[in-house]
């Protein structure tokens, strides 16, 4: 997730009152132990990054299966007005904002643009990327679907008139250009294909479509009905309109997509002083700035004409890219939030696990374990596993333990009492309920996954900018967390025999991001990282077919420097060894980092080219068409390497 620029401010949100440790405290409980361990006042003085590499807990780690490694050049720091990939690679615009996607799509005209138009091409700041064979069932990497998150419009760098630095952009937005933003965002459905070596769309796809915050969706699972997600043109509380502000996802082991809804409330105004459930909604992130407008045009997103909308929004969707009749579901058993992730793992009894994190300070890790199992035979009935099942949320401890806590209504003080009347306000109300059962708050949790090979988990921490001079410590002297750092969560067993459903895992750090030349900032890279290889920020990651994980940015334009794609060992003796393989252009993240089944194929999406413009007329790049009459348009990058083999090595 970005946090948008100065014209889309973000504010303060309501902490988290659970009273469990700061995962920061764990760290340097557990650190600080292992160094008296070790011997002596000079390991106990080791700022962090001197006095280990990639891991807290030692040898542990290293104990993970050590599959292939990175063997590409690497590319060389640059940061400029377009995009940059390592030697021996390609990199070329397959899709664009404002591209075709229905057959019945007309020409891209950024400066006329409707919501009819909007509603048919590819839409902005395209974000999560999941692949999908065709036929399917297939392991086919040369044809399939690309399903694509379209995150959040930016007003000032889309439409003419509006500045960034204008505090009152939600204030003067018409209602026309509001409506083009709401159909901007969402999803794209898309038909690839690669001939002679080069990948393109392809034309009048049965499969295309466009899904956007004007789409009808039905709501499942135990909140589904809900007296909290009623409203007064839906008293069933069953039937949505839209999805916004999606970010990360997953696919399910049925050939689905699973998008999360994360900062929603963005859409959302009106006074919450005004309601009845003001605690309510200033727990889920609704601060009353309406950044779009939506709130000024349309009733549903005013929270003082409809208090229970904002229920509706920052679920986890379901989307079956194979059918386009099919319409989208909101899973509300895996909890709301600022939802990212949401990425499946088979468990080895045939449950179904989903990990997401919840993208704000001091917010949590969840998991949701299935209450039935997965059957490879009947792919319709496993569309219903989500909406039955536990969800848990993750609370550290500074042995290296980590358990999982059920939310569950009846339990350790989620009652009526404390406000929670049933299963479905626990989930309606998750944030609150991970409060009351003492879960760890963590760093902005975001992209979340699954190693396919050893079967370990990985959580991004991209930042906590609220850390304050209080925290300083001596292994993580750093006042504000700018950086980011990446968890390892281990569950009983290796591979296919890892229980991801267990009540208790290990943990430990894999790296802590930063300029290892830099000792304040307290770095914890391999030894041998060099001056273009280390990151900071990290946000969106992905594995390839070997089990190697791949780490995409977003903040490091923050400190001058290219947001990019890093390839990261996890471990061996290289084990929090990073390797840059692309740079994206000025202003610009790089998100959902997809590879094929043959690991020959990587998918980027690039979001927000030229943010840090003031306007429309003053962008700071026209990637990634460079002419004039065309502004900055966020695109999907393929990537192959020259010789046809597979990414990375």
């Amino acid at each position: 997730m970005h946090n948008p620029g100065s014209g889309n401010r973000r504010a303060k949100p309501t902490s988290p009152k659970s009273t469990a440790k700061p995962f920061r405290d764990l760290l340097v409980e557990r650190v600080s132990r292992r160094a008296m361990m070790q011997g002596g006042a000079k390991a106990a003085s080791l700022p962090v990054g001197a006095g280990f590499v990639g891991s807290v807990f030692g040898n542990q780690a290293h104990a993970a299966t050590e599959g292939a490694k990175f063997s590409f050049e690497e590319l060389k720091r640059i940061y400029d007005e377009t995009h940059h990939v390592a030697p021996g690679h390609k990199a070329d615009i397959l899709i664009r904002w404002g591209d075709k996607v229905t057959a019945d799509a007309s020409d891209f005209d950024p400066m006329n643009q409707t919501v009819d138009t909007q509603s048919k091409q590819f839409g902005y700041n395209c974000d999560y990327i999941a692949y999908f064979p065709l036929p399917i069932g297939s392991d086919n990497s040369d044809h399939g679907l690309l399903f694509i998150h379209h995150e959040y419009p930016n007003p000032h760098v889309m439409f003419p008139g509006y500045v960034a630095a204008d505090a009152d952009v939600s204030k003067t937005i018409s209602k026309e250009h509001t409506d083009v933003s709401l159909a901007s965002v969402g999803h794209s459905v898309i038909e690839v294909e690669k001939k002679d070596g080069q990948w393109h769309v392809v034309e009048s796809s049965e499969y295309a479509r466009r899904i956007s915050a004007l789409t009808p969706m039905i709501i499942t699972g135990p909140a589904a009905g809900h007296a909290l997600m009623k409203t007064s043109a839906d008293q069933t509380g069953v039937n949505a309109i839209g999805t916004a502000t999606n970010c990360s996802g997953g696919r399910t082991p049925w050939g689905t997509a699973l998008s999360s809804e994360e900062w929603a409330y963005s859409f959302f105004g009106g006074e919450a002083e005004k309601t009845a459930i003001t605690e309510h909604l200033n727990r889920s992130g609704m601060w009353n700035e309406d950044w779009y407008g939506a709130a000024r045009h349309h009733d549903r997103f005013n929270v003082e004409k409809e208090p229970n909308e904002l229920n509706r929004w920052q679920w986890v969707v379901e989307v079956d890219p194979y059918d386009p009749t099919w319409v989208p579901v909101k899973r509300t058993a895996l909890g709301r939030g600022g939802c990212e992730g949401a990425n499946t793992a088979l468990n080895k009894d045939g449950r179904v696990i989903v990990y997401r994190g919840d993208d704000d300070y001091f917010e949590y890790l969840y998991r949701f374990v299935s209450e039935g199992t997965y059957d490879p035979d009947d792919r319709a009935a496993n569309r219903d596993l989500l909406d039955k099942g536990t969800l848990s949320v993750a609370r550290f401890e500074a042995d290296g333990s980590l358990s999982w806590l059920p939310l569950v209504h009846g339990q350790n003080g989620l009652t009526a009492e404390n406000g929670f009347a049933d299963q479905g306000e626990v989930l309606i109300k998750t944030r609150q309920a991970a409060d009351v059962i003492g879960a760890t708050p963590m760093d902005r949790p975001e992209d979340f996954e699954v190693n396919p090979v050893t079967g370990r988990v990985y959580a991004v921490m991209t930042k906590n900018k609220k850390r304050t001079p209080e925290d300083l410590n001596p292994v993580n002297a750093r006042p504000e967390n700018r950086w980011g750092h990446i968890v390892e969560l281990i569950p009983p067993g290796e591979g296919k025999d890892a229980d991801h459903a267990a009540d208790t895992f290990k943990w430990d750090i894999l790296v802590l991001c930063g300029d290892p030349a830099k000792q304040e900032q307290g770095a914890s890279f391999h030894a041998d990282t060099t001056a273009d290889g280390w990151f900071v920020t990290p946000d969106n990651i992905a594995f390839d077919n070997k089990g190697r994980l791949w780490v995409a940015t977003d903040g490091q334009n923050d400190f001058d420097l290219a947001d990019g794609l890093f390839a990261l060992e996890t471990s061996g003796p290289l084990r929090g060894l990073p390797r840059a393989l692309f740079a994206a252009p000025i202003g610009a993240e790089v998100s959902g980092p997809m590879f094929t089944p043959d690991g020959k194929t990587l998918f980027l999406a690039i979001q927000h080219p030229a943010e840090d413009s003031e306007t429309i007329e003053k962008l700071t790049t026209l990637w990634p068409d460079f002419r004039d009459g065309m502004p900055a348009r966020p695109s999907v990058v393929v990537i192959t390497r020259e010789d046809g083999g597979e990414i990375g090595g």
